[in-house]
């Protein structure tokens, strides 16, 4: 892939690594340095350009590799040059690959769910004309030196089946861990974890789940009681030392007691005829109109002709 800047002198090495901050590598003695910003911005170029070529590759509707995204994430892009192809001067480059440690929920042989942060493989690229070259093989294994992990100890993200491919040809990773999310994990990835997994507890089956908790409901138990206001308890002589506090809403229902027994309905006629007139009931007969009781008993003893002249 070319470019209209000098490649060759952006990138001194062969295999340049690029992190989050895409800082320009040191520059050999001998070399012009032209502006830093501009080194910057063909910096990021490259990385923009390199990642439309990979999407376009991999038939995605949109590149998973920018600049922009190498900025908001703690990524390492790992970029190819070509040393011997030097068109008009300016240098080549061949392919690049993307790692990055994720934080991964993934499950074992055992169907275990198992929190891991593994190095994932985010993005994988190597020009058209240049596959089969022997450049991709070059690139991952110098990846793998740098970052001191295994092929196994790897996760890809949504590895296209030319990755999945060159992995069985030259790392003989074939069986794979079945998982639920996008990421694919292969046999001995387990066995070797730095740190280990850190296994999640086991869901319970659903007979195991109650509606409600171990401990009863007391409100379960309680037993029907009568309506208010047979089931007030009698009050006390002696008020409370620390009442309940009331509440200030209004249209609030009075406090209940404890349950009491039913009362017999003959009872219940007997103790309302004893019991006392309300002092309003007292009120409303001394200011009735009709005058005293002794006055309407007197009233109603006068004949019905008498009668109609009040």
């Amino acid at each position: 892939m070319e470019f209209s800047f000098d490649v060759d002198a952006l990138l001194p090495e062969r295999i340049t690594v690029l992190d989050q901050h895409l800082r320009p590598p040191a520059r050999r003695p001998g070399t012009t340095t032209p502006a830093r910003v501009d080194l910057q911005q063909q910096i990021m170029t490259i990385v923009d350009e390199l990642g439309k070529a990979s999407a376009k590759a991999q038939h995605l509707p949109a590149p998973i590799t920018s600049a922009s995204r190498m900025q908001s994430n703690r990524h390492v892009m790992y970029v190819l040059k070509d040393t011997s192809a030097r068109p008009a001067g300016k240098g080549a480059i061949i392919g690049f690959l993307k790692v990055g440690y994720k934080k991964l929920f993934v499950l074992d042989d055992r169907e275990a769910h198992n929190e891991v942060e593994p190095l994932c493989i985010l993005d994988f690229y190597i020009h058209e004309s240049l596959q089969r070259h022997g450049h991709g093989r070059e690139l991952f294994h110098y990846m793998l030196q740098k970052e001191r992990v295994e092929p196994h100890q790897l996760a890809i993200d949504r590895p296209s089946q030319k990755l999945l491919k060159f992995l069985n040809k030259h790392y003989n990773l074939e069986t794979t861990v079945p998982q639920v999310n996008n990421f694919v994990i292969f046999e001995g990835f387990f066995a070797h974890q730095h740190p280990p997994a850190r296994k999640l507890p086991p869901k319970r089956a659903e007979g195991d789940i109650k509606p409600y908790s171990s401990s009863d409901r007391e409100f379960l138990k309680v037993a029907v009681e009568p309506p208010w206001p047979l089931n007030r308890a009698p009050r006390r002589a002696t008020p409370q030392a620390h009442p309940p506090p009331r509440s200030s809403s209004l249209g609030s229902s009075p406090e209940r007691g404890p349950l009491r027994p039913f009362v017999p309905e003959q009872d219940l006629l007997r103790s309302l005829r004893l019991c006392p007139p309300h002092p309003t009931a007292r009120l409303l007969l001394a200011t009735d109109p009709g005058g005293s009781p002794a006055q309407r008993r007197r009233t109603s003893s006068l004949p019905r002709s008498e009668e109609s002249r009040y």
